[in-house]
Protein backbone atom coordinates (compact mmCIF):
# COMPACT_ATOMS: atom_id res chain seq x y z
CA UNK A 1 0.00 0.00 0.00
CA UNK A 2 0.83 3.20 -0.46
CA UNK A 3 2.76 5.29 2.23
CA UNK A 4 1.72 8.44 3.60
CA UNK A 5 4.09 11.41 4.42
CA UNK A 6 3.66 14.88 5.71
CA UNK A 7 5.78 17.74 5.03
CA UNK A 8 7.51 19.02 7.78
CA UNK A 9 7.51 23.15 8.83
CA UNK A 10 11.53 22.31 8.27
CA UNK A 11 10.79 21.93 4.77
CA UNK A 12 7.71 23.79 4.07
CA UNK A 13 9.57 26.76 2.57
CA UNK A 14 10.49 25.44 -1.05
CA UNK A 15 12.29 28.74 -1.68
CA UNK A 16 14.55 27.83 1.26
CA UNK A 17 15.76 24.68 -0.15
CA UNK A 18 18.57 23.58 -1.90
CA UNK A 19 18.91 21.50 -4.63
CA UNK A 20 20.59 19.11 -2.02
CA UNK A 21 17.78 19.16 0.90
CA UNK A 22 15.22 18.87 -2.13
CA UNK A 23 17.03 15.44 -3.44
CA UNK A 24 16.70 13.17 -0.77
CA UNK A 25 14.25 10.09 -0.94
CA UNK A 26 12.27 11.49 2.10
CA UNK A 27 11.35 14.79 0.77
CA UNK A 28 10.37 13.37 -2.51
CA UNK A 29 8.21 10.85 -0.57
CA UNK A 30 6.66 13.78 1.46
CA UNK A 31 6.07 15.38 -1.77
CA UNK A 32 3.94 12.68 -3.69
CA UNK A 33 0.19 13.60 -4.19
CA UNK A 34 -1.93 12.08 -1.89
CA UNK A 35 -4.04 9.07 -1.93
CA UNK A 36 -6.58 8.99 -3.77
CA UNK A 37 -5.72 12.34 -5.26
CA UNK A 38 -6.02 9.92 -8.83
CA UNK A 39 -8.82 7.92 -8.70
CA UNK A 40 -7.96 4.61 -9.67
CA UNK A 41 -3.90 5.04 -9.45
CA UNK A 42 -2.05 4.15 -6.06
CA UNK A 43 1.54 5.19 -5.61
CA UNK A 44 4.17 3.08 -4.59
CA UNK A 45 5.92 5.51 -2.26
CA UNK A 46 8.69 2.78 -1.43
CA UNK A 47 9.52 3.13 -4.80
CA UNK A 48 10.92 6.01 -4.86
CA UNK A 49 14.35 6.62 -5.94
CA UNK A 50 16.37 10.18 -6.17
CA UNK A 51 19.43 11.13 -8.30
CA UNK A 52 21.26 13.96 -8.17
CA UNK A 53 23.10 15.35 -10.91
CA UNK A 54 25.05 18.72 -11.04
CA UNK A 55 26.97 19.93 -14.35
CA UNK A 56 24.88 18.15 -16.98
CA UNK A 57 25.73 19.69 -20.19
CA UNK A 58 22.85 20.00 -22.71
CA UNK A 59 24.81 20.72 -26.40
CA UNK A 60 23.14 20.29 -29.89
CA UNK A 61 19.82 19.73 -28.71
CA UNK A 62 16.87 19.86 -31.72
CA UNK A 63 15.04 22.44 -29.24
CA UNK A 64 16.68 23.83 -27.11
CA UNK A 65 19.85 26.10 -26.61
CA UNK A 66 23.00 25.09 -25.31
CA UNK A 67 22.95 25.02 -21.32
CA UNK A 68 24.86 23.48 -17.67
CA UNK A 69 21.97 22.00 -15.43
CA UNK A 70 21.92 20.71 -12.21
CA UNK A 71 18.73 18.98 -11.34
CA UNK A 72 17.06 16.03 -9.07
CA UNK A 73 15.60 13.06 -11.04
CA UNK A 74 12.81 11.57 -8.84
CA UNK A 75 11.63 8.84 -10.23
CA UNK A 76 8.62 6.10 -8.41
CA UNK A 77 6.31 3.82 -9.64
CA UNK A 78 2.47 3.25 -9.74
CA UNK A 79 -0.36 0.64 -10.41
CA UNK A 80 -3.89 1.11 -11.82
CA UNK A 81 -6.31 -0.19 -9.45
CA UNK A 82 -8.00 -3.64 -10.14
CA UNK A 83 -5.24 -4.16 -12.84
CA UNK A 84 -1.97 -6.34 -12.41
CA UNK A 85 0.45 -3.23 -14.08
CA UNK A 86 2.94 -1.34 -13.03
CA UNK A 87 3.67 2.33 -14.61
CA UNK A 88 7.15 3.91 -14.33
CA UNK A 89 7.39 7.90 -14.19
CA UNK A 90 10.37 10.03 -14.25
CA UNK A 91 10.74 13.79 -12.79
CA UNK A 92 13.41 15.66 -13.59
CA UNK A 93 13.80 18.82 -11.27
CA UNK A 94 15.61 21.51 -11.03
CA UNK A 95 17.10 23.70 -8.69
CA UNK A 96 14.78 25.50 -6.57
CA UNK A 97 17.00 28.53 -7.24
CA UNK A 98 16.27 28.11 -11.02
CA UNK A 99 12.56 26.68 -11.09
CA UNK A 100 10.32 29.45 -12.67
CA UNK A 101 7.01 27.75 -11.53
CA UNK A 102 6.97 25.01 -14.82
CA UNK A 103 5.95 21.95 -15.59
CA UNK A 104 7.11 20.14 -18.71
CA UNK A 105 5.24 17.00 -19.91
CA UNK A 106 7.35 15.03 -22.69
CA UNK A 107 6.72 12.45 -25.17
CA UNK A 108 8.78 10.03 -27.38
CA UNK A 109 9.53 9.35 -31.20
CA UNK A 110 8.50 6.21 -33.47
CA UNK A 111 7.43 3.71 -31.15
CA UNK A 112 8.75 4.98 -27.78
CA UNK A 113 6.51 6.90 -25.76
CA UNK A 114 10.05 9.08 -24.17
CA UNK A 115 12.64 10.57 -25.63
CA UNK A 116 15.24 9.46 -22.75
CA UNK A 117 17.16 12.19 -21.09
CA UNK A 118 17.03 15.06 -24.07
CA UNK A 119 13.86 16.52 -23.40
CA UNK A 120 13.65 16.56 -20.15
CA UNK A 121 16.90 17.90 -19.69
CA UNK A 122 16.21 20.88 -21.97
CA UNK A 123 12.91 21.49 -19.60
CA UNK A 124 14.90 21.96 -16.57
CA UNK A 125 17.16 24.51 -18.78
CA UNK A 126 13.99 26.75 -19.17
CA UNK A 127 13.03 26.43 -15.06
CA UNK A 128 10.48 23.12 -15.23
CA UNK A 129 10.43 19.96 -13.36
CA UNK A 130 9.94 17.86 -16.80
CA UNK A 131 8.51 14.91 -16.82
CA UNK A 132 8.94 11.13 -18.51
CA UNK A 133 6.99 7.54 -18.28
CA UNK A 134 6.91 4.41 -19.50
CA UNK A 135 4.05 3.48 -20.15
CA UNK A 136 4.05 0.45 -18.48
CA UNK A 137 5.51 -0.81 -21.19
CA UNK A 138 8.07 -2.48 -18.48
CA UNK A 139 10.93 0.36 -18.07
CA UNK A 140 12.02 3.91 -19.94
CA UNK A 141 13.44 1.93 -22.88
CA UNK A 142 10.76 -0.17 -23.98
CA UNK A 143 8.73 0.32 -26.64
CA UNK A 144 4.69 -0.16 -27.35
CA UNK A 145 4.84 -3.13 -29.49
CA UNK A 146 7.13 -5.16 -27.37
CA UNK A 147 3.50 -5.57 -25.22
CA UNK A 148 0.94 -4.52 -27.98
CA UNK A 149 0.19 -8.47 -28.24
CA UNK A 150 -0.68 -11.03 -25.43
CA UNK A 151 -0.58 -13.40 -28.00
CA UNK A 152 -1.14 -14.08 -31.82
CA UNK A 153 -4.66 -12.47 -32.15
CA UNK A 154 -5.03 -10.94 -28.77
CA UNK A 155 -4.68 -7.32 -28.65
CA UNK A 156 -3.82 -5.88 -25.29
CA UNK A 157 -5.95 -2.83 -25.07
CA UNK A 158 -4.55 -1.59 -21.99
CA UNK A 159 -1.21 -0.83 -23.45
CA UNK A 160 -3.19 0.44 -26.75
CA UNK A 161 -4.69 3.09 -24.55
CA UNK A 162 -1.92 3.61 -22.72
CA UNK A 163 0.32 4.94 -25.54
CA UNK A 164 -2.49 6.22 -27.13
CA UNK A 165 -2.84 8.85 -24.67
CA UNK A 166 -3.74 7.80 -21.00
CA UNK A 167 -0.06 7.46 -20.00
CA UNK A 168 0.89 10.74 -20.78
CA UNK A 169 -1.76 12.39 -19.44
CA UNK A 170 -1.37 10.47 -15.81
CA UNK A 171 2.43 11.40 -15.68
CA UNK A 172 1.28 15.43 -16.50
CA UNK A 173 -1.32 14.91 -13.96
CA UNK A 174 0.75 13.72 -11.21
CA UNK A 175 3.40 15.72 -12.12
CA UNK A 176 2.11 18.74 -11.50
CA UNK A 177 0.79 17.83 -8.49
CA UNK A 178 3.99 16.61 -7.03
CA UNK A 179 5.50 20.03 -8.68
CA UNK A 180 3.44 21.74 -6.33
CA UNK A 181 4.18 19.89 -3.23
CA UNK A 182 7.99 19.46 -3.55
CA UNK A 183 7.78 23.76 -4.02
CA UNK A 184 4.96 24.61 -1.62
CA UNK A 185 3.25 26.02 -4.38
CA UNK A 186 -0.06 28.04 -2.63
CA UNK A 187 -3.81 27.44 -4.91
CA UNK A 188 -2.96 31.33 -5.53
CA UNK A 189 0.14 30.75 -7.56
CA UNK A 190 0.15 29.68 -11.27
CA UNK A 191 1.64 26.60 -12.34
CA UNK A 192 2.23 26.62 -15.96
CA UNK A 193 2.19 23.75 -18.29
CA UNK A 194 3.82 22.93 -20.90
CA UNK A 195 4.39 20.04 -23.31
CA UNK A 196 7.17 19.14 -25.95
CA UNK A 197 7.45 16.63 -29.27
CA UNK A 198 8.09 15.79 -32.39
CA UNK A 199 7.01 13.01 -34.34
CA UNK A 200 5.36 10.61 -31.73
CA UNK A 201 6.13 12.81 -29.72
CA UNK A 202 3.95 15.41 -31.74
CA UNK A 203 1.12 13.07 -32.08
CA UNK A 204 1.04 12.34 -28.35
CA UNK A 205 0.82 16.14 -27.52
CA UNK A 206 -2.33 16.34 -29.79
CA UNK A 207 -3.07 13.19 -27.78
CA UNK A 208 -3.51 15.79 -24.95
CA UNK A 209 -4.91 19.10 -26.31
CA UNK A 210 -7.90 16.83 -28.52
CA UNK A 211 -9.03 15.67 -24.93
CA UNK A 212 -7.87 17.28 -21.85
CA UNK A 213 -7.34 20.83 -20.57
CA UNK A 214 -4.03 20.42 -18.42
CA UNK A 215 -1.70 22.33 -20.23
CA UNK A 216 -1.22 26.16 -20.99
CA UNK A 217 0.75 25.69 -23.99
CA UNK A 218 2.34 23.04 -26.25
CA UNK A 219 5.27 23.29 -28.94
CA UNK A 220 4.60 20.22 -31.21
CA UNK A 221 6.52 19.20 -34.42
CA UNK A 222 5.92 17.07 -37.15
CA UNK A 223 2.88 15.31 -35.50
CA UNK A 224 2.28 11.70 -36.21
CA UNK A 225 -1.24 11.46 -36.35
CA UNK A 226 -3.57 10.04 -38.59
CA UNK A 227 -1.55 6.95 -37.65
CA UNK A 228 -3.28 4.86 -40.52
CA UNK A 229 -2.88 6.74 -43.10
CA UNK A 230 0.28 7.80 -42.00
CA UNK A 231 1.86 4.23 -41.81
CA UNK A 232 0.34 2.92 -44.36
CA UNK A 233 1.61 5.91 -45.78
CA UNK A 234 5.62 4.76 -45.77
CA UNK A 235 4.65 1.14 -47.77
CA UNK A 236 3.56 3.37 -50.90
CA UNK A 237 6.71 4.16 -52.32
CA UNK A 238 7.82 0.38 -52.12
CA UNK A 239 3.94 -0.03 -53.74
CA UNK A 240 4.82 2.10 -56.55
CA UNK A 241 8.39 0.50 -57.29
CA UNK A 242 6.71 -3.21 -57.22
CA UNK A 243 3.97 -1.72 -59.44
CA UNK A 244 5.61 -0.09 -62.08
CA UNK A 245 8.66 -2.88 -62.45
CA UNK A 246 11.62 -0.22 -61.60
CA UNK A 247 13.62 -0.13 -58.16
CA UNK A 248 15.51 2.44 -59.28
CA UNK A 249 19.09 2.55 -56.92
CA UNK A 250 19.03 5.13 -54.63
CA UNK A 251 21.69 7.37 -56.19
CA UNK A 252 19.37 8.19 -59.14
CA UNK A 253 16.53 9.10 -57.05
CA UNK A 254 18.82 11.49 -54.97
CA UNK A 255 19.41 12.91 -58.51
CA UNK A 256 15.88 13.68 -58.94
CA UNK A 257 16.05 15.29 -55.58
CA UNK A 258 19.32 17.06 -56.44
CA UNK A 259 17.74 18.51 -59.89
CA UNK A 260 14.86 19.48 -57.83
CA UNK A 261 16.52 21.23 -55.32
CA UNK A 262 18.30 23.30 -57.85
CA UNK A 263 15.31 24.53 -59.77
CA UNK A 264 13.54 25.34 -56.99
CA UNK A 265 15.25 26.96 -54.96
CA UNK A 266 15.18 30.61 -56.03
CA UNK A 267 11.61 30.40 -56.43
CA UNK A 268 11.38 31.95 -53.21
CA UNK A 269 13.20 34.81 -54.55
CA UNK A 270 16.55 33.94 -52.22
CA UNK A 271 19.12 31.26 -54.28
CA UNK A 272 20.17 29.38 -50.68
CA UNK A 273 20.61 26.12 -51.20
CA UNK A 274 16.66 25.74 -49.31
CA UNK A 275 13.76 25.35 -51.29
CA UNK A 276 11.10 27.34 -49.06
CA UNK A 277 8.27 27.19 -51.81
CA UNK A 278 7.46 23.90 -52.48
CA UNK A 279 3.97 24.66 -53.57
CA UNK A 280 5.83 26.99 -56.17
CA UNK A 281 7.86 23.90 -57.02
CA UNK A 282 4.87 21.49 -57.55
CA UNK A 283 3.01 24.50 -60.13
CA UNK A 284 6.26 24.92 -61.68
CA UNK A 285 9.04 22.04 -61.77
CA UNK A 286 8.83 19.55 -64.64
CA UNK A 287 10.24 16.90 -63.18
CA UNK A 288 10.66 15.02 -66.63
CA UNK A 289 13.51 17.64 -67.20
CA UNK A 290 15.92 15.52 -64.78
CA UNK A 291 15.41 12.41 -67.17
CA UNK A 292 19.27 12.35 -69.02
CA UNK A 293 21.03 13.65 -65.72
CA UNK A 294 23.85 11.94 -64.59
CA UNK A 295 24.39 10.42 -61.23
CA UNK A 296 27.63 8.77 -60.00
CA UNK A 297 27.94 7.51 -56.39
CA UNK A 298 30.67 5.32 -54.92
CA UNK A 299 30.70 2.39 -53.62
CA UNK A 300 29.35 2.33 -49.39
CA UNK A 301 30.37 -0.25 -46.82
CA UNK A 302 26.94 0.31 -45.17
CA UNK A 303 25.99 1.16 -41.92
CA UNK A 304 24.32 4.16 -40.04
CA UNK A 305 21.09 5.55 -41.48
CA UNK A 306 17.47 5.21 -41.20
CA UNK A 307 14.34 3.88 -43.36
CA UNK A 308 14.37 1.15 -45.51
CA UNK A 309 17.42 -0.22 -47.04
CA UNK A 310 19.50 2.54 -44.85
CA UNK A 311 23.08 1.10 -43.40
CA UNK A 312 23.22 -1.75 -46.32
CA UNK A 313 26.39 -2.29 -48.48
CA UNK A 314 26.10 -0.72 -51.67
CA UNK A 315 28.13 -0.74 -54.77
CA UNK A 316 29.14 1.97 -57.11
CA UNK A 317 26.60 4.02 -58.90
CA UNK A 318 27.08 5.27 -62.30
CA UNK A 319 24.54 6.19 -65.06
CA UNK A 320 21.78 9.19 -66.17
CA UNK A 321 18.36 8.95 -64.73
CA UNK A 322 15.78 6.93 -66.61
CA UNK A 323 12.08 7.59 -67.53
CA UNK A 324 11.29 4.35 -65.00
CA UNK A 325 13.10 6.37 -62.08
CA UNK A 326 11.29 9.76 -62.60
CA UNK A 327 7.84 7.80 -63.45
CA UNK A 328 8.87 6.01 -59.93
CA UNK A 329 9.57 9.67 -58.28
CA UNK A 330 6.13 11.40 -60.10
CA UNK A 331 3.98 8.13 -58.54
CA UNK A 332 5.07 8.99 -55.05
CA UNK A 333 4.96 12.69 -55.17
CA UNK A 334 1.56 12.14 -56.89
CA UNK A 335 0.64 10.39 -53.54
CA UNK A 336 -1.85 7.50 -53.10
CA UNK A 337 -4.72 7.14 -55.88
CA UNK A 338 -6.82 3.57 -55.58
CA UNK A 339 -7.48 1.52 -58.87
CA UNK A 340 -10.36 4.04 -59.53
CA UNK A 341 -8.13 7.34 -59.69
CA UNK A 342 -9.41 8.18 -56.31
CA UNK A 343 -6.88 9.81 -53.71
CA UNK A 344 -6.39 7.79 -50.61
CA UNK A 345 -3.41 9.88 -49.10
CA UNK A 346 -1.19 12.72 -49.93
CA UNK A 347 2.63 12.40 -50.37
CA UNK A 348 6.29 14.18 -49.33
CA UNK A 349 6.55 17.62 -50.87
CA UNK A 350 9.24 18.51 -53.77
CA UNK A 351 12.94 18.30 -52.71
CA UNK A 352 12.17 15.96 -50.17
CA UNK A 353 14.34 12.83 -50.41
CA UNK A 354 12.93 9.46 -51.21
CA UNK A 355 13.66 7.48 -47.87
CA UNK A 356 10.58 4.99 -48.14
CA UNK A 357 11.67 4.09 -51.89
CA UNK A 358 15.39 3.88 -51.22
CA UNK A 359 15.92 -0.10 -52.68
CA UNK A 360 18.26 -2.86 -51.72
CA UNK A 361 21.24 -4.28 -53.64
CA UNK A 362 21.22 -8.03 -54.36
CA UNK A 363 25.00 -9.07 -54.34
CA UNK A 364 23.82 -13.03 -55.62
CA UNK A 365 22.14 -11.08 -58.15
CA UNK A 366 23.87 -8.32 -59.40
CA UNK A 367 20.18 -6.34 -59.22
CA UNK A 368 18.52 -3.46 -57.01
CA UNK A 369 15.49 -4.78 -55.96
CA UNK A 370 12.91 -3.40 -52.94
CA UNK A 371 13.47 -3.07 -49.49
CA UNK A 372 9.74 -3.22 -48.13
CA UNK A 373 9.58 -0.34 -44.95
CA UNK A 374 9.72 -1.53 -41.43
CA UNK A 375 7.77 1.24 -40.51
CA UNK A 376 4.65 0.44 -42.74
CA UNK A 377 5.25 -3.44 -42.66
CA UNK A 378 4.87 -3.49 -38.69
CA UNK A 379 1.21 -1.94 -39.21
CA UNK A 380 0.32 -4.56 -41.09
CA UNK A 381 1.64 -7.91 -39.70
CA UNK A 382 1.13 -6.69 -36.21
CA UNK A 383 -1.13 -3.79 -35.64
CA UNK A 384 -3.51 -5.17 -38.46
CA UNK A 385 -3.00 -9.34 -38.86
CA UNK A 386 -2.23 -9.34 -35.12
CA UNK A 387 0.93 -11.40 -35.68
CA UNK A 388 3.96 -10.96 -33.53
CA UNK A 389 5.98 -10.25 -36.28
CA UNK A 390 7.42 -6.43 -37.50
CA UNK A 391 8.33 -7.84 -41.15
CA UNK A 392 6.18 -8.12 -44.03
CA UNK A 393 8.19 -10.48 -46.49
CA UNK A 394 6.54 -10.25 -49.41
CA UNK A 395 4.65 -7.49 -51.47
CA UNK A 396 2.81 -9.86 -54.01
CA UNK A 397 -0.60 -9.19 -54.43
CA UNK A 398 -0.57 -5.74 -53.04
CA UNK A 399 -1.87 -3.16 -55.06
CA UNK A 400 -2.94 0.81 -54.57
CA UNK A 401 -6.31 -0.61 -53.61
CA UNK A 402 -4.84 -2.73 -50.97
CA UNK A 403 -3.14 -0.05 -49.47
CA UNK A 404 -6.42 2.12 -49.36
CA UNK A 405 -8.01 -1.47 -47.82
CA UNK A 406 -5.37 -1.49 -44.70
CA UNK A 407 -5.92 2.19 -44.32
CA UNK A 408 -9.54 1.80 -43.44
CA UNK A 409 -9.31 -1.10 -41.40
CA UNK A 410 -6.28 0.32 -39.12
CA UNK A 411 -8.08 3.67 -39.10
CA UNK A 412 -11.37 1.92 -37.95
CA UNK A 413 -10.01 -0.37 -35.24
CA UNK A 414 -7.99 2.70 -33.91
CA UNK A 415 -9.91 5.22 -34.36
CA UNK A 416 -10.17 6.36 -30.55
CA UNK A 417 -6.73 5.52 -30.01
CA UNK A 418 -3.76 6.11 -32.46
CA UNK A 419 -5.55 7.98 -34.99
CA UNK A 420 -5.50 11.61 -32.67
CA UNK A 421 -7.14 13.70 -35.19
CA UNK A 422 -9.88 15.37 -33.28
CA UNK A 423 -10.81 18.63 -35.00
CA UNK A 424 -12.90 20.06 -32.19
CA UNK A 425 -10.30 22.07 -29.49
CA UNK A 426 -12.90 23.59 -27.91
CA UNK A 427 -12.09 22.63 -24.54
CA UNK A 428 -8.28 23.31 -25.08
CA UNK A 429 -9.27 26.97 -26.63
CA UNK A 430 -11.77 27.43 -23.57
CA UNK A 431 -9.01 26.91 -20.95
CA UNK A 432 -6.36 29.21 -22.40
CA UNK A 433 -4.67 27.09 -24.16
CA UNK A 434 -1.64 27.82 -26.79
CA UNK A 435 0.30 25.83 -29.36
CA UNK A 436 2.99 26.43 -32.21
CA UNK A 437 2.94 23.62 -34.09
CA UNK A 438 5.98 23.47 -36.88
CA UNK A 439 6.90 21.10 -39.98
CA UNK A 440 9.57 20.56 -41.71
CA UNK A 441 8.50 21.21 -45.34
CA UNK A 442 11.00 18.69 -47.15
CA UNK A 443 10.07 16.13 -44.01
CA UNK A 444 10.84 12.76 -45.57
CA UNK A 445 9.07 10.93 -43.27
CA UNK A 446 5.84 12.37 -42.66
CA UNK A 447 4.41 14.62 -45.13
CA UNK A 448 4.40 18.43 -44.56
CA UNK A 449 0.58 18.11 -45.56
CA UNK A 450 -0.33 16.37 -42.86
CA UNK A 451 -0.05 18.89 -40.74
CA UNK A 452 -1.41 21.40 -42.68
CA UNK A 453 -4.55 19.49 -43.33
CA UNK A 454 -4.73 19.11 -39.89
CA UNK A 455 -4.95 22.65 -39.27
CA UNK A 456 -7.35 23.30 -42.08
CA UNK A 457 -9.92 20.72 -40.61
CA UNK A 458 -9.58 22.74 -37.15
CA UNK A 459 -10.27 25.68 -39.23
CA UNK A 460 -13.28 24.65 -40.81
CA UNK A 461 -14.57 22.44 -37.91
CA UNK A 462 -14.30 25.44 -35.38
CA UNK A 463 -15.41 28.83 -37.67
CA UNK A 464 -17.61 26.79 -40.10
CA UNK A 465 -19.70 30.05 -40.56
CA UNK A 466 -17.02 32.39 -41.16
CA UNK A 467 -14.58 32.73 -44.41
CA UNK A 468 -11.28 32.21 -44.89
CA UNK A 469 -9.41 35.04 -43.39
CA UNK A 470 -11.39 35.30 -40.41
CA UNK A 471 -11.63 31.82 -39.83
CA UNK A 472 -7.60 31.50 -39.64
CA UNK A 473 -7.24 34.52 -37.76
CA UNK A 474 -9.31 33.24 -35.35
CA UNK A 475 -7.79 30.11 -35.29
CA UNK A 476 -4.08 32.11 -35.19
CA UNK A 477 -5.60 33.44 -31.75
CA UNK A 478 -4.62 29.94 -29.93
CA UNK A 479 -3.13 27.80 -32.33
CA UNK A 480 -0.11 28.73 -35.08
CA UNK A 481 1.41 26.90 -37.84
CA UNK A 482 4.33 27.00 -38.86
CA UNK A 483 6.08 25.28 -41.99
CA UNK A 484 9.98 25.05 -42.15
CA UNK A 485 11.87 25.36 -44.95
CA UNK A 486 14.11 23.01 -46.29
CA UNK A 487 13.97 21.42 -43.02
CA UNK A 488 13.67 17.41 -42.73
CA UNK A 489 12.27 15.11 -40.27
CA UNK A 490 12.07 16.74 -36.92
CA UNK A 491 15.80 18.57 -37.09
CA UNK A 492 17.72 20.19 -39.86
CA UNK A 493 17.97 18.70 -43.28
CA UNK A 494 21.86 17.77 -44.49
CA UNK A 495 20.40 17.98 -48.01
CA UNK A 496 19.57 21.47 -47.35
CA UNK A 497 22.09 22.51 -44.88
CA UNK A 498 21.24 26.53 -44.93
CA UNK A 499 17.58 26.23 -43.86
CA UNK A 500 16.83 26.86 -40.41
CA UNK A 501 15.58 25.12 -37.24
CA UNK A 502 13.00 26.33 -34.77
CA UNK A 503 15.12 25.28 -31.70
CA UNK A 504 13.55 27.70 -29.80
CA UNK A 505 9.90 27.43 -30.49
CA UNK A 506 9.77 26.80 -26.70
CA UNK A 507 10.38 29.89 -25.59
CA UNK A 508 8.66 31.74 -28.06
CA UNK A 509 6.01 29.59 -26.25
CA UNK A 510 6.40 30.61 -23.03
CA UNK A 511 6.48 34.45 -24.15
CA UNK A 512 2.93 33.84 -25.71
CA UNK A 513 1.06 32.17 -22.73
CA UNK A 514 2.69 34.01 -19.58
CA UNK A 515 3.35 37.44 -21.59
CA UNK A 516 0.81 37.37 -24.34
CA UNK A 517 3.64 37.98 -26.81
CA UNK A 518 1.99 35.75 -29.90
CA UNK A 519 4.61 34.74 -32.38
CA UNK A 520 4.19 36.47 -35.86
CA UNK A 521 6.92 34.28 -37.21
CA UNK A 522 8.68 31.50 -35.84
CA UNK A 523 12.47 32.56 -34.60
CA UNK A 524 15.23 29.27 -36.48
CA UNK A 525 18.43 28.77 -36.02
CA UNK A 526 20.59 27.27 -38.44
CA UNK A 527 22.39 24.05 -37.23
CA UNK A 528 24.54 22.91 -40.44
CA UNK A 529 27.07 23.57 -42.58
CA UNK A 530 28.61 27.30 -43.86
CA UNK A 531 25.96 29.43 -42.21
CA UNK A 532 25.66 27.03 -38.78
CA UNK A 533 24.40 30.03 -36.34
CA UNK A 534 22.72 31.90 -38.21
CA UNK A 535 19.30 33.33 -37.25
CA UNK A 536 16.20 33.17 -39.77
CA UNK A 537 12.33 33.72 -39.56
CA UNK A 538 9.11 31.53 -40.64
CA UNK A 539 6.54 32.52 -41.68
CA UNK A 540 2.85 31.61 -40.36
CA UNK A 541 0.46 29.54 -42.21
CA UNK A 542 -1.22 30.51 -44.72
CA UNK A 543 1.25 32.91 -45.39
CA UNK A 544 4.43 31.99 -47.43
CA UNK A 545 7.86 33.35 -47.80
CA UNK A 546 8.85 35.67 -50.61
CA UNK A 547 11.73 37.40 -50.52
CA UNK A 548 12.75 40.76 -52.66
CA UNK A 549 15.51 42.92 -52.05
CA UNK A 550 17.80 40.65 -54.20
CA UNK A 551 16.86 38.12 -51.61
CA UNK A 552 17.64 39.99 -48.33
CA UNK A 553 14.27 41.20 -47.35
CA UNK A 554 11.55 38.46 -46.22
CA UNK A 555 8.49 39.15 -46.71
CA UNK A 556 4.94 36.32 -45.98
CA UNK A 557 2.61 37.02 -48.51
CA UNK A 558 -0.63 35.26 -49.09
CA UNK A 559 -0.81 32.91 -52.61
CA UNK A 560 -4.29 31.00 -52.81
CA UNK A 561 -3.05 29.54 -55.94
CA UNK A 562 0.36 28.14 -53.77
CA UNK A 563 -2.28 27.49 -50.81
CA UNK A 564 -4.52 25.03 -53.04
CA UNK A 565 -1.51 22.81 -53.62
CA UNK A 566 -1.52 21.68 -50.35
CA UNK A 567 -5.47 20.23 -50.13
CA UNK A 568 -6.34 17.04 -51.16
CA UNK A 569 -9.76 15.68 -52.47
CA UNK A 570 -9.13 12.11 -50.37
CA UNK A 571 -12.29 10.65 -52.10
CA UNK A 572 -11.18 7.30 -51.57
CA UNK A 573 -12.70 7.11 -48.14
CA UNK A 574 -16.75 7.57 -47.82
CA UNK A 575 -15.70 9.19 -43.75
CA UNK A 576 -13.90 12.97 -43.68
CA UNK A 577 -10.02 12.70 -43.12
CA UNK A 578 -9.67 15.39 -40.56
Amino acid sequence: MRMLFCLTASVASAAALTLDQLCTTSYAQSALPAEGFYQGITIDASSVVTTLTTNYSISSNTFFPDATISYCNISFAYTHNGRDDLVHVAYWVPDPSQFQNRFLATGGGGLAINSGSSTVSGGVSIGAVSGLTDGGFGNFNTQEDAHFLLANGTINWENVYMFGYQAIHEMTVLGKQLTKNLFSMQNGTKLYAYYQGCSEGGREGWSQMQRFDELDGASVGAPAFRFAHQQIQHLYSNVVEHTLGYYPPPCELQAIVNATIKFCDPLDGKTDGVVARSDLCKLQFNINSTIGTPYNCAASSGGGGFGPGAGAPTPAQNGTVSAQAVAVAQTIIGGLHDLQGRQGYFSYQPAASFVDAQTKYNNATGKWEVSISGLGGEFVTRYLELRNTSTLTSLEGVTYDTLVEWIYDLWQRYEDSFQTTWPDLKRFQSAGGKVIHYHGESDDSIPAASSVRYWESVRSIMYPGLGYNESASQLQDFYRLYLVPGAGHCGANSGQPNGGWPRTSMTQLIDWVENGVAPEMLNATVSLGANKGQNQKICMWPLRPLYGGNGTELQCVYDQESVDTWQYDLDAFKMPVY
